[in-house]
């Protein structure tokens, strides 16, 4: 190799890497291939090149331009990566990468994991993994995990209404976590507080579709009135 060729590959300089990147991005629910494109990413951020496209980091992975702009837009859904609008000293407006909202997940998320621990605030909230992942008949992703979480420590519901709302995605035959956000939303949004509440509003939510659907029936079943020509009658 050419003196000239490694001091070009030693100019281009050295990668520093978090160590928290690989030892927490599974729990945000991302994949290897997932992790590399923000590694790339990142060092594309460091070097000053702060709008890769597509192209340029394909180049570096075994994926597809396609690929890898169908795994962009699924960091930027996932709120691991945001796509942010700037403008230079000429008024030119311009899009960069940034990492930030990945480095506050990781932050958010070590600060629970290093937080002071409240046995009875952990038996409650094993119970309820507990109790999901009994209705579930499976283990919760780790994305699952963190919704649970999010519910506690962000929304401020109760164990006892999440559970209710658990409840009532049981009897209403839909079992997913986004039936059950909405169910914990509309309750939140009609000042539902305790279990008790949350069932004398679902109770008088069914009825009301009840009532909706047995006129409907009634319509439908209805005998159709005859089209009588009265011109025509002898």
């Amino acid at each position: 190799m050419e003196r000239d060729v490694v001091i070009h590959l030693l100019e281009k300089g050295y990668v520093s890497i978090p160590v928290v990147f690989l030892d927490y991005y599974d729990a945000f629910g991302l994949d290897e291939k997932d992790m590399m494109l923000l590694l790339h990413l990142h060092r594309y951020i460091q070097q000053g090149h702060t709008f890769p496209t597509p192209e340029q980091l394909a180049q570096k992975m075994t994926l597809t331009v396609n690929s890898c702009q169908q795994a962009i837009g699924r960091l930027l859904k996932r709120g691991v990566l945001r796509l942010e609008q700037n403008e230079d000293d000429n008024g030119i407006m311009f899009e960069t990468y940034s990492l930030k909202p990945f480095y506050e997940k990781i932050v958010t998320h070590l600060e629970a994991e290093y937080a002071p621990q409240d046995d009875t605030r952990d038996q409650d909230a094993g119970e309820l993994y507990r109790l999901f992942e009994n209705e579930f008949g499976r283990p919760l992703s780790p994305m699952e995990g963190e919704t649970l979480a999010m519910w506690v420590d962000q929304d401020k519901y109760t164990y006892t209404l999440i559970k209710a709302a658990l409840r009532e995605a049981v009897i209403s035959g839909k079992l997913n976590l986004r039936y059950i956000d909405a169910i914990l939303f509309e309750w939140q949004k009609n000042g539902i507080k305790t279990p008790e509440e949350a069932n004398a509003y679902s109770e008088k939510f069914r009825q009301k579709q009840k009532k909706g659907k047995d006129k409907e029936t009634s319509k439908q079943s209805a005998p159709p009135y005859p089209n009588y020509n009265w011109l025509e009658s002898d």
